[in-house]
């Protein structure tokens, strides 16, 4: 099989300037690059931290974000691309440094098997975080 690596995730936004600052104040990304997809008719940004690359789509007439989709236990009764995940090296004192900057800290669990946490973005989208536990 050939090789491959992560290149990006990517979600829809009602407003991409709202996006675009939420993603760069709570979670330090910066504006990639910006471009039109004329035939999704979407405003979209590719957005950077470091390695990891995130994708923002606004697209021109899109359905809000159904309710049942912005908490972790619910969304997973639909079908569909869930959340990605990124990990931390100190759950807590991440959604410490988050929560200080306006972040909705959706769920949080706490497991023998390890912690995470979901924050919903600007729009609802949920986003997790993990801490893997020591060995």
């Amino acid at each position: 099989m050939a090789d491959f690596t992560f290149h990006h995730g990517g979600v829809s936004v009602p407003s991409l300037e709202e996006a675009i600052d939420w993603y760069g104040r709570v979670l330090g990304f910066e504006v990639e690059k910006r471009f039109y997809i004329e035939a999704a008719r979407s405003h979209t940004a590719m957005i950077r931290k470091g390695p990891l690359r995130f994708e923002l789509f606004e697209v021109e007439g899109a359905a809000p974000l159904p309710e049942e989709r912005r908490h972790p236990p619910s969304d997973l009764r639909t079908h569909g691309n869930k959340h990605l995940a990124f990990r931390v090296e100190d759950l807590d004192a991440f959604l410490d440094e988050v929560e200080e900057k306006g972040a909705d800290i959706a769920f949080v669990v706490r497991e023998e098997f390890g912690k995470g946490a979901f924050l919903r973005d600007c729009a609802g989208n949920l986003i997790e975080f993990v801490e893997e536990p020591n060995p």
